[in-house]
């Protein structure tokens, strides 16, 4: 999965959002390192309906525009948290070469590279 749609099916897991709030919370998710164009993200959205992985939730009318609303399916749900799982083990692959070879990367410490422990990443 490319991390665009990644984002996408992330900022709609807690709740609905129109194009312009996914948007934003690509940005916000991704740190500002991804920033999503009208272009990029009304593509996006159409293939992702069609794949089943997001559906319209509803629609408003806001001063005279109508804003629509994506929501993750059942199938989307699913397939991000393969995703999340898949980028997981990918994580913890590189975090074991780290550890085999901590000098390396200068500045990096055991610690750096530990296993999270059940808080905040």
């Amino acid at each position: 999965m490319r991390e665009p749609t990644f984002l996408i099916l992330a900022s709609l897991a807690a709740q609905p959002r129109h194009g312009y709030g996914i948007v934003q919370a690509v940005t916000e998710l991704s740190s500002g390192e991804v920033k999503l164009r009208p272009g990029t993200l009304y593509g996006a959205l159409d293939r992702l309906a069609d794949q089943g992985l997001i559906e319209m939730d509803h629609e408003e009318a806001v001063e005279g525009r109508l804003r629509r609303y994506y929501r993750l399916t059942p199938g989307g749900t699913s397939a991000l948290t393969a995703e999340v799982e898949r980028l997981q083990r990918r994580a913890e692959a590189a975090r074991d070469q780290l550890r085999r070879a901590p000098g390396i990367l200068p500045g990096l410490s055991r610690i750096a590279i530990a296993a999270p422990t059940g808080g905040a990443a």
